[in-house]
């Protein structure tokens, strides 16, 4: 059994972070021979909660992709918050709040790991290889 290939940046936090995330996603994925639509709209929705509602000005948010040996892809979004992200619900002139049911529509699963001492947490999804 091999191992999982990882690729990871720190976003920093100013108005082009997510279209640097894209770019890294888009470089990385092209590296790796895989496609990446699909990988860059839910890392742009992870990053976009991870920075609005899971870190302050001077908290770091870490991007990481994980690639495993069955072709599986995980976006992971690290951010230093406790608070868990939950879906809203919004009716249909929102122009906020569907993030979460992005990544839910597009993906395999989704879920949350808090990390030890309350350091904050790591949003992933796992999309179909």
């Amino acid at each position: 059994m091999g191992e999982a290939v990882r690729g990871e940046m720190v976003v920093k936090r100013d108005l082009v972070a997510v279209a640097e995330a894209r770019r890294f996603v888009r470089l990385t994925l092209g590296r790796w021979e895989m496609e990446d639509y699909v990988p860059c709209l839910v890392a742009s929705e992870l990053v976009t909660n991870a920075m609005r509602y899971g870190s302050t000005a001077d908290d770091d948010v870490i991007l990481r992709l994980v690639r495993a040996d069955d072709g599986m892809l995980s976006v992971e979004v690290q951010d230093a918050t406790w608070e868990m992200p939950r879906m809203r619900i919004v009716d249909l002139t929102s122009e906020s709040g569907r993030g979460l049911f992005v990544v839910e529509t597009f993906t395999r699963y989704w879920g949350v790991r808090p990390l030890a001492g309350k350091a904050g947490k790591v949003v992933f999804a796992v999309l179909w290889p």
